[in-house]
C-alpha cells in the first residue's frame, strides 16, 4: 500500500489518477446526466457556433455538441475496453500456446506472430473490418484482433523468460506437466507486466476505434461515440471549429488518461520490498527420510545410482551441428560424491541438465544413460517423471531464482508431494513444514508462509536443497549452489550436502569451477575441457596426482596461504574453445605449453590410468615452471607503476 502512496504523491500519478477517474466518472454519469440535453433537436438553430447556451456549438439537427461528448464517453471507453479484452485474451492464448508446443511448431507460430506484427496496426483492423462487417461489434473484433498479435509477442517473449528461470526446471524434474506449470508458475508471473501493456494498450485501442468511426467503419447511427461526432464535426469545421475539437480533444485526454495510468501502474509495480532477514544457523543437519526403494546400501549388491555412457549433446548451429557435450562417460554409486569442474563453457552445466532429462532446444543421444537403472532416454511417461520427480532432486545456481517468486515456499515444496507422493494438500504442506525444519530452516511453520524474497540467499538454498528432500532422492545434482553466496554462507550449504549424503547413501553430482570446493566435498573428480572429460582422478590426489596440464593448471590458478602477495596471479594463457569452432587435435593443445604436433592433429583419447583416466600425449610429463605463467601485461605494468 505503501508504494502505491508514494506513486500517488508523484506529479505522474497524481495527474494519471486524476484523469482515469475523471473520465470513468463521465462514463457512468454522462448518459445519466444529459441524455436527453444531447438528443433534444433544436432545428431554430441549426450549425450554430460556441454560445453561452450551447458552449461547443450545435451539429445539423440543432443538437448540443457538448453534451453529446460527454454522453459519448461511455460507449467509447466500453468499446475501446471491449477490444483491448479481445486483444489480451487472443495474445495470451497465442503466447502461451507457444509454451506447450514443441520446438518445431513453436518456432513457426513465433514466425507467424512477427509476420502479423509487422504489418502496421490499422491496415490489419481495416482489414478485419472489411471481414466483420461495418458497425460497433465488427469494429471491436478487428481492433481486438489487430492487437492480438503485439500482445503475443510480449507475452511469448515474457513466456521465454520465465521458462528460463530455475523454478520452472525445477517443476520439470518434479514431473509437473507442461499446462500445470503454465497455469501455476508461468502465467502468474507475467501478469503484472500484461496488466501495465494492457493498460497502456486500451488508451491506442481507443484511438484506433476513433479512427474506424471517423472513417465510417465503426459506430453508426443513431449511436455515436467520439470517433463519430468526429466525423460529423469535420463536415462543418470551417463554420463551427468547436465541432470537432471537442471530440477530438476528448479522445486525446481519454488517451493520455489511459497511457499516464499505465505508466503508474508499471511504477506502483516495479518498487521492491524486499526484507532483510538473519543467516541461518551452522548447526549440524539432521536429515530423516527413508531410504530408497529396494533397501539400504549395504543390503544391495548393485549400487549404481547414475550411468552416463557416451553423453552427447547436439544443437543446431548456422554452420552445422554444434555439440558442446562429446562423448561424456562416468558413473556415481550410492553414497558417493563426484565433482565436476572446468571453466566456463566446458560443458559441465549442461552435462547437469542432460542427465536431469532439462535439454529442449537440443539433442540428448547416449549409449547409456540411466538412473536407478531406468532408461532415461526410454519414451517420456507419468512413471518416468514420477521417479525423476521423487529419486532426483536439483539443486541450481542462482538461489534466487530458484523458487517461483509469486508463491509461499511452502506451497511450492507440497507441490511434489501432491503431484508425485500421493499426499493430500495437507499433508503435503505438512511435509514441506518438516523438510524445511531438516535443513534447519528456523521457525519452519512460519518461514513455510513466506515469499521467496523474503528469504536471504542461504536461506533458499537450503529451501531448495529441501524441496529435493520432500521425495527419497537417491541421487542430488547440484549446478554451482554456492556460486551466488559469501563464503560462510557457501560453508553452510557445503555441509548440509555432506550430512545429506552421510545420513543416508545419498549420491551427490557437484559441478563447480573452483576445484577447492570440489577437492574438500568429493571423492572423484571429473576435468572437462571443450564437453568433453579430459581427466578422471581421486580429488585427494587434485594437488598431487592430476597428469593433464589443464588440471593442474586450474588447481595453480587458485591462491593459497602460501601464494606470493607481491607476484601477479597465475591465469591460463589463452582463451577457453567454444563449441562451435572446436580446433582439430587436443582442444587443449592451444593454450598447452607441452603441445606438439602430434596433439595438434590427434585428439587423445581418454585412457584408464593408475590414478583415474585422463586424455594427453604427455600425461605426467613436468611442465614447464612456472605451472602457469603470469600474464605478461599485467606483470608489465607492476613494473611500470613501481618505477619513480
Amino acid at each position: 500500500m505503501r508504494r502505491w502512496t508514494s506513486v500517488l504523491r508523484t506529479p505522474l500519478g497524481l495527474a494519471a489518477t486524476a484523469l482515469t477517474v475523471a473520465v470513468v466518472a463521465l462514463a457512468v454519469l454522462g448518459p445519466l446526466l444529459w441524455t436527453d440535453d444531447a438528443n433534444a433537436i433544436d432545428t431554430s438553430n441549426l450549425l450554430a457556433g460556441p454560445s453561452g447556451q450551447h458552449w461547443a456549438g450545435t451539429d445539423n439537427l440543432g443538437r448540443d455538441i457538448l453534451y453529446r461528448t460527454l454522453v459519448a464517453t461511455r460507449l467509447s471507453l466500453g468499446l475501446a475496453l471491449a477490444a483491448t479484452v479481445i486483444a489480451v485474451v487472443a495474445g495470451l492464448a497465442l503466447g502461451a500456446l507457444s509454451f506447450l508446443l514443441g520446438s518445431r511448431l513453436r518456432r513457426l507460430m513465433g514466425t507467424v506472430i512477427n509476420i502479423a506484427v509487422a504489418f502496421p496496426g490499422i491496415l490489419l483492423a481495416l482489414f478485419f473490418a472489411v471481414i466483420f462487417g461495418v458497425g460497433a461489434t465488427g469494429a471491436v473484433l478487428a481492433i481486438g484482433l489487430a492487437g492480438a498479435p503485439a500482445f503475443g509477442r510480449l507475452v511469448q517473449t515474457m513466456v521465454a523468460g520465465v521458462e528460463s528461470r530455475d523454478y520452472v526446471a525445477a517443476a520439470r524434474v518434479a514431473g509437473v506437466s507442461r499446462p500445470r506449470i503454465l497455469v501455476r508458475h508461468v502465467l502468474p508471473n507475467i501478469a503484472e507486466p500484461l496488466v501495465v501493456n494492457a493498460t497502456i494498450g486500451a488508451g491506442g485501442a481507443l484511438l484506433s476505434f476513433a479512427g474506424l468511426s471517423f472513417l465510417g467503419l465503426g459506430v453508426q447511427q443513431p449511436q455515436y461515440d467520439w470517433g463519430r461526432l468526429l466525423f460529423d464535426g469535420i463536415s462543418s469545421i470551417y463554420v463551427n471549429a468547436a465541432a470537432a475539437l471537442v471530440p477530438g480533444a476528448a479522445v486525446l485526454l481519454a488517451g493520455l488518461a489511459f497511457n499516464l495510468f499505465g505508466e503508474s501502474v508499471a511504477k506502483g509495480l516495479g518498487v521492491d520490498a524486499i526484507a532483510g532477514i538473519r543467516l541461518p544457523d551452522t548447526r549440524r543437519v539432521r536429515v530423516d527420510h527413508a531410504a530408497p526403494a529396494g533397501g539400504s546400501a549395504a543390503g544391495r549388491e548393485d549400487d549404481l545410482v547414475l550411468d552416463v555412457q557416451d553423453l552427447v549433446v547436439t544443437f543446431p548451429g548456422a554452420n552445422g551441428p554444434v555439440r558442446p557435450v562429446r562423448g561424456v562417460s562416468f558413473t556415481v554409486r550410492r553414497g558417493e560424491s563426484v565433482g565436476i569442474v572446468g571453466e566456463s563453457g566446458s560443458g559441465k552445466s549442461l552435462t547437469a541438465l542432460a542427465v536431469s532429462c532439462l535439454v529442449d532446444a537440443g539433442a540428448v543421444t547416449a549409449s547409456r544413460l540411466a538412473l536407478l537403472d531406468q532408461d532415461l532416454q526410454a519414451q517420456d511417461t507419468p512413471a518416468q517423471r514420477r521417479m525423476l520427480g521423487t529419486s532426483l532432486a536439483m539443486v541450481f545456481q542462482d538461489p534466487m531464482t530458484s523458487f517461483n517468486p509469486t508463491q509461499r515456499i511452502g506451497r511450492q515444496l507440497a507441490e511434489v508431494g501432491t503431484t508425485h507422493l500421493g499426499m493430500t494438500r495437507r499433508e503435503a504442506l505438512d511435509r514441506a513444514v518438516d523438510r524445511l525444519d531438516a535443513v534447519r530452516i528456523a521457525d519452519a511453520a512460519e518461514r513455510a508462509q513466506r515469499y521467496p524474497h523474503e528469504y536471504s540467499g542461504g536461506m533458499r538454498q537450503r529451501a531448495m536443497i529441501g524441496m529435493g528432500l520432500m521425495g527419497t532422492p537417491a541421487l542430488i545434482v547440484a549446478d554451482e549452489p554456492t556460486t551466488a553466496l559469501d563464503v560462510t554462507v557457501q560453508q553452510q550449504v557445503l555441509d548440509l550436502l555432506a550430512a545429506i549424503r552421510d545420513a543416508d547413501d545419498v549420491a551427490l553430482v557437484l559441478i563447480s569451477h573452483d576445484v577447492t570446493v570440489v577437492g574438500e566435498v568429493c571423492d572423484r573428480v571429473l576435468v572437462m575441457y571443450a564437453g568433453q572429460v579430459v581427466e578422471e582422478l581421486p580429488a585427494a590426489g587434485l594437488r598431487t596426482a592430476a597428469q593433464h596440464p589443464y588440471t593442474r593448471a586450474l588447481v595453480a590458478a587458485v591462491p593459497d596461504m602460501a601464494t606470493d602477495l607481491d607476484a601477479p596471479l597465475a591465469t591460463i594463457p589463452g582463451r577457453p574453445v567454444t563449441p562451435d569452432a572446436v580446433p582439430p587435435g587436443c582442444p587443449y593443445a592451444p593454450r598447452c605449453p607441452l603441445a606438439d604436433a602430434r596433439c595438434r592433429a590427434e585428439d587423445p583419447p581418454l585412457v584408464d590410468t593408475a590414478q583415474g583416466r585422463v586424455a594427453c600425449w604427455h600425461a605426467g610429463e613436468p611442465l614447464p615452471d612456472p605451472v602457469v605463467r603470469a600474464d605478461a601485461d599485467l606483470a608489465e605494468l607492476s613494473e611500470l607503476l613501481e618505477t619513480p
